[in-house]
């Protein structure tokens, strides 16, 4: 009896062993069992990898890793999965560069892509800054790249190599480029896209390096917060906050989906308001509507034009000089301009206007101050009448009889009755900074704290500054300014946008979700909004492709277990031959050895 052992490691690393006990009868006993489980094992293979590869293990992996990616702080930059943007904000002041990052899109074509603010290891937002604004090379433009290169290499070094081929950049400029002429902004685009190709590998084109409207920066402000506050995620039934939208000129029917929020921007020089208006707009007259074309976006953040899930129409326009700071200076040249007019109508002289000072209601209650305007000065004393204050700053909003708002500007509706809507910057700064009640805003309480406060004496409030009673960010030109700018807040709330005395769904903040919303994020998220069909088209020829590799890999290990058993056959009928040969010359040899036997017999006979 003899023994011979073959074995086999298969692809799934698996490992068998064919035990010949009895080569004369495996091939009859054994030969047809022998197929019949390696058969079965084939098929339990291909069985086990077409459920590897079921959607819905897909789907398993994909929202673990997407819940994941949630929780992670420090971006993974390991992970070959991630997709990379950069942002070059390229403000009046300075410029900045953000890094936005995202993981594969998750198939369904009616989400956006989870686009976040790229992180190092410590942490910290990947953010560089540098001044002045690339608005002061209006004169030096060939040195546009270089002024850029620092930007672009404290990105470059952040994102991995391999990376930088598939990495978009886009560089936008805003309120200082604005300001140039369309000569000198030409030549600062034209000498970026000429050289930072040539020193970086970032996907770059011209089409990417754009002097952008103040509309577009209000549109992108606006898409921003929406999107961190998870406003274009799908409504679940029975959320509080839905609204029925009706999209522009198309023919669908009302669109049931969560209330997005409206933004107030109020800076020093300028006021900013973005909200969506849901409903179907009509306008009075066809100078109202021509009129509203500049002031309406229809935007589609999803991925297909054909589906007007996320098609949004947005108010959104900027009033200069309606800032904070502006609207004083105003105020104070109009008051300087009144008291000389009055002055010279009495036959008071300009020496003596100190003696007599300008009952201002405006700041605080005993606060002196002197006003100077072209060599003209107003001694100024404070009143600290916060009502009157309101009475005087309202003639500043421009109304006008047939206006929505303010500064003859059309206005969209609002449906206050379901709207909600945050107030950033000064907005944020009059109820926090010194009054202590930012966040939901009431205007009956914050009308009470701003009218005690104008009628604090000045002297107080200087005490109490010391004290440290008022935020952190309060300081003397803070106070001094507190009563007014209270006043202008309230105004060009109630009296220019229409808000309700009694709207309870307005927030001021500094912070969303205690970090920094920048309207790059919505930047890069508008441009980007293709990206998951591309996505989405790509996987579907890779499913397409896998489920053929799929089946041939299936076929073809069938073909190799095959060929395995036709060799292993061979074998073994190559081993019968060899032993039945090696029977027959053993029977001639034992005939033989007979023979010889016999023969002998017969000699010694």
């Amino acid at each position: 009896m003899a023994r011979i052992n073959f074995s086999c490691l298969l692809p799934a690393s698996w490992h068998f062993s064919v035990s010949v006990l009895s080569l004369g009868c495996l091939c009859r006993q054994r030969a047809f069992p022998l197929l019949f489980v390696t058969c079965c094992v084939l098929l339990l293979l291909g069985l086990y990898q077409l459920e590897l590869w079921h959607p819905s293990h897909q789907g398993v992996r994909a929202n673990k890793y997407l819940s994941l990616m949630e929780t992670m702080e420090a971006t993974d930059v390991s992970n070959p999965a991630l997709n990379y943007a950069i942002v070059v904000d390229c403000g009046s002041s300075g410029s900045r560069v953000f890094v936005y990052y995202w993981p594969p899109h998750n198939g369904n074509p009616h989400t956006l892509l989870d686009i976040r603010q790229m992180r190092d290891h410590d942490r910290a937002p990947v953010v560089k800054k540098i001044k002045p604004g690339i608005s002061t090379l209006a004169q030096t433009p060939n040195k546009a790249s270089d002024y850029l290169q620092p930007l672009l290499s404290f990105a470059a070094a952040h994102i991995p190599k391999q990376k930088h081929k598939e990495t978009t950049l886009y560089i936008l400029c805003t309120a200082g480029m604005r300001l140039l002429s369309d000569k000198q902004q030409a030549a600062i685009l034209e000498d970026l896209v000429t050289d930072i190709p040539a020193e970086f590998d970032f996907l770059f084109s011209s089409s990417q390096a754009e002097v952008i409207s103040g509309k577009q920066e209000g549109v992108y402000a606006w898409i921003g917060i929406n999107f961190v506050l998870g406003r274009f995620d799908h409504a679940e039934e029975g959320e509080y906050g839905i609204v029925e939208v009706t999209t522009g000129s198309q023919n669908h029917e009302p669109t049931s989906r969560r209330r997005t929020v409206g933004i107030i921007d109020m800076g020093g020089a300028s006021l900013q308001i973005a909200y969506e208006v849901p409903g179907a707009v009509v306008f009075s007259s066809p100078e109202q509507e021509e009129a509203a074309k500049s002031l309406l976006a229809e935007i589609n953040l999803g991925c297909d034009l054909e589906h007007t899930r996320h098609v949004y129409r947005i108010y959104v326009t900027t009033f200069l000089g309606f800032g904070g700071n502006m609207a004083r200076q105003r105020y104070e040249d109009d008051l300087v301009n009144m008291t000389l007019i009055k002055s010279r109508s009495t036959g008071a002289q300009t020496g003596m206007q100190e003696s007599s000072p300008h009952l201002d209601p405006c700041f605080p209650r005993g606060l002196s101050d002197i006003v100077e305007r072209d060599g003209q000065k107003v001694h100024i004393r404070g009143l600290g009448d916060w009502a009157q204050c309101q009475e005087l700053v309202r003639p500043f909003l421009g109304l006008s009889n047939g206006t929505m708002s303010f500064n003859g500007k059309y206005q969209a509706p609002i449906d206050f009755g379901n709207s909600e809507f945050y107030g950033f910057s000064e907005l944020y700064y009059c109820t926090e900074d010194v009054l202590r009640i930012g966040g939901q805003y009431n205007s009956s309480k914050y009308s009470k704290s701003a009218m005690d406060y104008c009628s604090t004496n000045w002297n107080t409030l200087k005490q109490r500054l010391d004290s440290k009673l008022f935020s952190i960010q309060a300081d003397l030109s803070r106070l001094k300014y507190q009563c007014f700018k209270s006043a202008w807040m309230y105004e060009v709330l109630h009296s220019g946008f229409k808000f309700p005395k009694d709207y309870s769904n307005l927030r001021t903040a500094q912070l969303v979700y205690n970090k920094e919303v920048q309207w790059t994020l919505g930047a890069i998220l508008f441009k980007t909004r293709f990206l998951p069909l591309r996505d989405l088209q790509q996987e579907s020829f890779r499913q397409s492709h896998t489920n053929w590799l799929r089946t041939s890999f299936v076929y073809n290990h069938y073909l190799l277990f095959a060929c395995i058993l036709v060799v292993l056959l061979a074998i073994l009928l190559y081993i019968l031959r060899l032993r039945r040969i090696h029977q027959r010359e053993q029977r001639q040899a034992d005939a033989l050895d007979l023979l010889w036997t016999e023969e002998g017999e017969a000699l010694l006979a």
